[in-house]
């Protein structure tokens, strides 16, 4: 009997005979045979088996190293639940969950076959509710292990909420996730994302968050470790007002691979995005990506979005891709624009401090932590500012 595709909500299943529709991804562009028009028409389902097998020419997948997250988006994956440590204050709990939580697909559908994996997969979800004011959660996620494995993850800021939840992720780990982030009217939500998995660790995310009328999320993904590691942040502002940011923060070393695929879809009036992704590489192969799509729906009137990435190279044999992607489908916004670069020091900025008595070496840690402190500064708690201070100043102390 074939797979049951899952509903959006996950309630129902209902059979589908896969050698009938002769590769749904195929026939609508995962091949580009029909060229996608616009980002959000981009090939989405829940069964994986709706997906092509992972190819180096699909468009999703052409930085990826293919053969070192293989088992993800081809293998059978563990689904069940795994060990976690949680700290709550005020209105916030963290508990497991049936598929058939109506909360399960609001926020998102899978676009790529290792989200598809992931989600096929899973058999109970974790789930973070923030209620009322000043709610927080840390959740911290240390012994998934070496398996391949699938996990979800839903996180929902109820309605006139205003919370921080923080995810902490370290030791081994072969895991795909689907992140939901559901952002309830006029809540406030800030979420921050640490990532210092082990050095053969690999990752694959994709984190889908939906931002009601008037509210606000916050989204801050910090890599410092793991083999590779890719998180894919969309947000779709679909309510009148809604407004996010998203700050990226990364530092590659030799033979490591970092990767975020951003898409921000404006789809409702006087909504607003701000996007700024910052990364250090250092040692030979280490490699970075960062995709930013913007669309401007027709209904997205008055919007105003920016979004940017820099990279700093502080090594030969480092390479960073940057590839900003802006769509406009209305002449009433207030603003929109990208920026994208990537390059070394700034030798007038080293002049400068060296020619004020301060070492070369010290000189280029200051310049680092300058340049990577726009993110930290964004996070807005303390104890993390100062533990990713001290990270960052641990990584260039290898380097020097």
């Amino acid at each position: 009997m074939s797979a049951p595709v899952v509903s959006a909500n996950a309630n129902t299943a209902v059979p589908t005979d896969h050698s009938k529709i002769a590769s749904r991804q195929h026939s609508v562009g995962g091949l580009g045979l029909t060229p996608v028009q616009t980002r959000s028409e981009r090939f989405a389902s829940y069964d994986v088996n709706d997906f092509e097998a992972v190819v180096p020419n699909h468009a999703e997948w052409k930085y990826t190293p293919l053969a070192k997250v293989a088992p993800l988006t081809g293998d059978a994956l563990d689904g069940s639940t795994y060990e976690y440590s949680a700290a709550t204050e005020g209105g916030a709990s963290v508990a497991w969950t049936g598929r058939d939580d109506a909360r399960i697909g609001r926020a998102g559908k899978p676009e790529d076959r290792a989200s598809a994996n992931a989600w096929s997969t899973f058999e109970q979800a974790l789930v973070v509710t923030l209620e009322g004011d000043e709610a927080s959660a840390t959740v911290s996620r240390s012994a998934i292990g070496a398996n391949a494995r699938a996990a979800h993850l839903v996180i929902h800021a109820t309605a006139n909420s205003r919370g921080l939840v923080v995810l902490e992720n370290a030791g081994d780990a072969m895991l795909a996730e689907n992140v939901e982030i559901i952002v309830d009217d006029n809540a406030d939500l800030s979420v921050v994302v640490l990532h210092e998995w082990a050095d053969d660790a690999v990752y694959l995310a994709s984190h889908f968050a939906s931002v009601g009328r008037g509210a606000r999320l916050k989204h801050v993904t910090v890599t410092l470790s793991g083999d590779v590691v890719r998180v894919n942040p969309t947000a779709h502002l679909g309510a009148e007002r809604g407004e996010v940011e998203l700050y990226g923060l990364y530092f590659a070393d030799a033979g490591q691979h970092i990767e975020h695929q951003v898409f921000v879809h404006h789809d409702g009036p006087q909504t607003k995005s701000t996007v700024t992704y910052k990364g250090a590489l250092q040692g030979d192969g280490a490699h970075t990506v960062w995709i930013g799509d913007v669309l401007i729906g027709r209904e997205g009137n008055g919007t105003e979005s920016y979004e940017q990435n820099r990279n700093l190279l502080l090594s030969d044999g480092a390479r960073a891709d940057s590839v900003p992607n802006l769509e406009i489908e209305t002449g009433d916004i207030l603003g929109a624009g990208h920026a994208s670069a990537s390059g070394r020091f700034d030798d007038e900025q080293l002049f400068y401090l060296q020619a004020r008595g301060i070492p070369e070496d010290e000189a280029r840690r200051l310049v680092v932590r300058g340049f990577l402190g726009e993110v930290i500064q964004k996070i807005g708690v303390p104890s993390i500012e100062e533990r990713l201070d001290a990270a960052v100043e641990a990584e260039l102390a290898v380097s020097a």
